[in-house]
């Protein structure tokens, strides 16, 4: 019904504009036949390249007969006296066809480049969604949608063979079955049918179909279906193409993990094992041993008992972290809290090593799980002795910095490299070149990375070669006492502002622990 007024609107309009040409030139002004016929036909023109060859051709025969009725002599009738008028009549009906064929024609070409440049920029449109997709994995569940949203379809569907599954932009609409896109994928060819509005192409990737792709709606042009079925048929390959690399490279991580938990059990279990091997049997035969030497391979046993069982919690620990099987109990505590409780349970290890607290006063509760915290501080605490000299201090501070507590651990040992502080925090890794052999899975600073970036925190070490170390995390102030400050820094200025043991007096409410 639409078309069918406007169809009558432009015939109006056709019989107005020849009806004003005709008031026009018959009344107001007197012309020769001659601008009278160019004036008909530059009208006629205007409405070939507007409208159409359907609305021209019927307006060139009523030009005639206009120009023949109110211009050429004997005026008022259809009859032509003078021979000469009837070539200038069908020379008048000659040209303004086949100018309206050819304006026509120039039309069609227009609306056809405005199209195809239109299609051009909607395959861009669908290729950089395609290239951008950050989830490569999930990237078949999108296609359809991206397809529905980029081309204005009704319905997508996707249908991968080598996974026998089919994706849909609308999952409630099923006007595309599964069994269609089978069928596409054997005949091989594109199929646009205009009375079903639909359009169903093959995905190829050279003579390989690896699936087909369903579209309900205004059906897209062949060229354009081509089009998008190779940049379909490439993500697919590409997402493939992806998933088996991380399968790949999880299979080489797996195997990277089980070769340094074998290298972690043959130093770390071996040699505590031996000992406690050894204690036994000096135990089972020696029974004249004294009451005091048996006390000492008592304590070797112990010691080592302990050695195994902190190896095998640690890595529990870390497997739970790793799975996000903890859930954090995030509470306001005060930071001094943490730190004592670690102090003490880091006693054994920092023994020999003076600890140095420097906190300011009044300084704001953290929010934080407590337990874990004082863990991720137990393991620096040990980390910082074990790779000390005896005897070499150990300090420990604390700073507020906008709405995050910042808080260091640093030592005077040798320094770490720069390869070993690209891979400090990598699980089962061990410093490379220590002067002396150090015990331990490589799984503490592993750990406290995991604490930290638990509680939405960022742990990271500055070091100087034979002038120590400093670990700087950072954690949350607990909302209630988070002051608004206008000049506060970004974290990422916060984290580079670190305590220099070995620069300035201590700042107040320094606590010295030997």
């Amino acid at each position: 019904m639409e078309r069918l007024w406007a169809a009558i609107a432009r015939s109006a309009v056709c019989a107005g504009l020849l009806s004003l040409i005709v008031f026009v030139y018959l009344k107001p002004l007197q012309v020769n036949p001659t601008t009278v016929a160019l004036s008909f036909l530059l009208a006629i023109l205007s409405v070939a390249a507007t409208w159409g060859l359907r609305y021209a051709l019927p307006m060139s025969v009523a030009a005639a007969l206009a120009f023949n009725f109110f211009f050429l002599p004997p005026i008022g009738t259809f009859a032509i006296a003078d021979k000469k008028n009837w070539v200038a009549l069908f020379a008048f009906l000659f040209t303004s066809g086949v100018a309206s064929n050819l304006s026509e024609r120039a039309r069609r070409q227009t609306q056809e480049a405005n199209r195809r440049r239109h299609e051009a920029e909607t395959l861009y449109t669908f290729s950089q969604q395609l290239l951008v997709t950050e989830n490569i994995i999930h990237l078949l569940q999108q296609i359809p949608r991206y397809v529905a949203e980029t081309f204005g379809v009704s319905e997508a569907v996707l249908y991968v063979a080598d996974k026998d599954q089919t994706y849909r932009s609308n999952p409630d609409r099923r006007e595309l079955p599964t069994e269609l896109l089978r069928e596409t994928i054997v005949r091989g060819d594109v199929v646009i049918d205009r009375q079903q509005h639909r359009c169903l192409v093959p995905l190829r990737i050279g003579v390989r179909t690896v699936g087909a792709l369903g579209m309900t709606g205004e059906p897209l042009s062949r060229e354009t279906l081509e089009a998008m079925s190779n940049l379909t048929a490439i993500s697919i390959e590409r997402a493939g193409a992806v998933e088996s690399l991380a399968r790949t490279e999880a299979a080489r991580e797996g195997e990277r993990l089980r070769s340094a938990l074998l290298d972690t059990v043959t130093h770390e279990f071996r040699a505590p094992l031996n000992s406690i091997q050894a204690s036994v049997e000096t135990l089972r035969k020696e029974p004249q041993l004294n009451h005091a030497q048996r006390d000492d391979l008592l304590v070797v046993i112990e010691e080592q008992k302990d050695r195994l069982d902190r190896v095998v919690r640690e890595a529990v620990e870390m497997a739970q972290l790793d799975t996000s099987d903890v859930m954090l109990n995030m509470q306001p505590h005060p930071i001094r809290a943490a730190i004592d409780e670690a102090l003490k349970d880091a006693k054994l290890a920092i023994d020999g090593h003076p600890v140095e607290v420097r906190l300011p006063d009044h300084l704001p509760p953290v929010a934080m799980d407590i337990d874990r915290v004082r863990k991720a501080l137990q393991h620096l605490l040990e980390n910082a002795a074990k790779y000390s000299p005896a005897g070499s201090p150990v300090f420990i501070s604390c700073e507020a910095q906008g709405d995050r507590l910042i808080i260091s651990i640093a030592d005077r040992g040798a320094g770490i490299s720069d390869l070993d502080r690209s891979m400090i925090f990598c699980k089962f890794y061990r410093g490379q070149g220590q002067p002396q052999p150090v015990h331990g899975a490589g799984l503490g600073l592993a750990i406290v990375k995991a604490v930290v970036e638990a509680h939405g925190g960022h742990i990271e070490v500055t070091s100087q070669p034979e002038k120590g170390s400093v670990f700087s995390f950072d954690l949350p102030l607990a909302k209630s006492s988070v002051e608004v400050d206008g000049g506060g820094d970004g974290i990422s200025g916060q984290i580079s502002s670190r305590m220099q043991p070995a620069q300035g007096d201590p700042p107040p409410s320094s606590t010295a622990i030997s």
